[in-house]
């Protein structure tokens, strides 16, 4: 039986761990289908390779798409995999249009190479472009707590030495080392009810996942207070992921159920400490039955880090669809006011030193502003944003911040979990919701772009509030290093080689994918709904 188990458990190992990784980078599509009145369409991309699907953004009103995005996949099997590319047009109000089908062999493609493909579309018209690279696997294994790298001393060296500051500028992708011990679980919620006494139990399994890494544990039989003993380890890609560690009741009839879940800033980690973690509902804004315990350990590179910071984040597989909440309507609509608000309290706060309201203050801000316009240099912009955070800093550490706990924001995600567990229930009887499809996209639309805007205006504030050091500091450092530039360096040199680098930069290279470094920076920073 024993010998039974260390197979299946061998088993169970390999069928997780893959054995490379697949980079797609869709680049254009020539001559699509025509699919809608106006003699165009407004395409979009489907990828799939086994279990993992990515949808690309969608391009309107056009044949010839220009996408530029790329989308990572794990390969499990050795001799390859095919990857289905399906592209569709999209529709307001009805269903999407088939545009057209391809697919990408992998077993024909040679390792560590990039291949560029235009591939023609079956059942459709025109072709897409793509980048496609093969790499060898990062490093993600699954052991016995009897096996642990960190506690090898020859293994912790290589990897420090593999993170040092000597390699910061070697494979820029692989910013650090996460490993992660799964050690038990306490007091878990009972999902299972058997037998003449109503005896209750569960069946758990742990889910161990950063960013599109994802690795199980065994079940566990009929036990409330598991214990799993198992080492998971990951290559850090963004330092800013969020370990989320999540226990289900494994059920053989249907899927599996939640237990708890934890999510873990990978900043926020203390090394080698054991600690009890409460298990927390779905949406994380309260607690539920059980404790999880889990050391964690990470090694990461500062100046990787940093650099991976101005770069694009990796893309999630597809998940579920936004729908329309009445809750979330209103959590966002409440989130935009509020940094409106700020925005009319400072032209208030402005237009009162100009009313003489407090002739103490006017004449301050009346002097202030003689001195500023009277030296203003270019260079003082980047100064003034440096002088506000390093304010903050001090504010924080000296004990005078005095900043409030955001329960607004908790308040609102609680009302939305119990308007989620209503629509859970009562989802079968809003049939007639489909009826009404075009109206909810539309409202869904507003939804997403409040909630765009509001975390844009939320990160900045958190930004300079030191929610994320790190991101502080490194803030500073940009800061710095911008002021330093203006004081030295005439605007119109600087103008002049950001021109020459952003007119040059398609013909340097053609298929890079187009981003904004402070665009990047800010993804990193979280708004108030995710620091909650």
């Amino acid at each position: 039986f024993q010998t039974q188990s260390l197979r299946l458990s061998d088993l169970h190992r390999k069928s997780q761990l893959w054995r490379g990784i697949v980079s797609v980078t869709l680049i254009e599509g020539r001559e699509l289908k025509a699919m809608d009145a106006n003699g165009l369409s407004d395409p979009y991309v489907k990828f799939r390779l086994g279990h993992q699907k990515y949808k690309s953004k969608i391009v309107p009103k056009t044949l010839n798409p220009q996408w530029r995005e790329q989308f990572d996949f794990h390969l499990y099997e050795e001799r390859g995999g095919i990857i289905d590319i399906t592209v569709w047009d999209k529709d307001a109000g009805k269903k999407d249009d088939f545009i057209g089908r391809c697919q990408v062999d992998l077993s024909t493609l040679s390792k560590e190479q990039t291949h560029k493909l235009e591939l023609p579309l079956e059942e459709g018209e025109g072709c897409l472009v793509l980048l496609v690279t093969l790499t060898a696997s990062a490093a993600v294994t699954i052991s016995d707590l009897s096996v642990n790298s960190l506690e090898d001393q020859k293994e912790r060296e290589e990897i420090l030495k593999r993170y040092s500051p000597m390699t910061m500028f070697h494979n820029i992708k692989d910013v650090g080392f996460l490993q992660v011990k799964v050690i038990r679980a306490e007091a878990l919620m009972a999902a299972d009810v058997t037998g003449k006494d109503s005896f209750s139990k569960s069946d758990p399994f742990c889910v161990v996942e950063l960013n599109n890494d994802r690795l199980l544990t065994h079940t566990v039989y009929k036990n409330l207070n598991p214990e799993w003993n198992k080492i998971f380890t990951f290559n850090i890609k963004d330092i800013h992921s969020v370990l989320e560690v999540t226990v289900y009741d494994e059920d053989r009839d249907r899927s599996a159920d939640f237990l708890g879940k934890v999510a873990i800033p990978l900043l926020s980690i203390q090394n080698g400490e054991q600690k009890a973690y409460v298990l927390k509902n779905k949406q994380l804004t309260g607690p539920t039955k059980g404790v999880i315990y889990l050391e964690i350990d990470v090694i990461f590179n500062a100046v990787k880090a940093s650099i991976r910071t101005l770069m694009p984040k990796e893309q999630k597989y597809i998940e579920e669809e936004n729908r329309l909440s009445k809750q979330l309507l209103l959590r966002n609509f409440i989130r935009m006011k509020r940094c409106i608000m700020v925005l009319i309290n400072a032209a208030y706060y402005i237009s009162s030193c100009f009313d003489w309201d407090s002739p103490p203050r006017s004449l301050a801000a009346f002097l202030l502003f003689l001195f500023v316009v009277w030296n203003f240099e270019l260079y003082m912009i980047p100064l003034a944003l440096l002088l506000l955070l390093v304010w903050n800093y001090f504010l924080i550490v000296s004990g005078k911040d005095n900043r409030q706990h955001d329960t607004v924001v908790e308040d609102m995600l609680e009302d939305e979990e119990e308007e989620d567990d209503r629509d859970d229930k009562d989802s079968e009887k809003k049939g007639f919701m489909n009826r009404i499809y075009a109206i909810q996209e539309v409202c869904v639309s507003v939804q997403n772009i409040l909630d765009e805007v509001a975390s844009f205006g939320e990160r900045i504030k958190n930004t300079f509030n030191w929610t994320v050091p790190f991101l502080s500091w490194l803030a500073i450092v940009a800061l710095s290093v911008f002021t330093i530039i203006l004081y030295f360096i005439p605007l119109r040199y600087i103008v002049l080689v950001w021109g020459i680098n952003k007119f040059t930069k398609k013909l340097r290279s053609p298929y890079a994918i187009d981003n904004n470094e402070l665009l990047d920076f800010l993804s990193r920073v979280p708004s108030d709904v995710q620091v909650v």
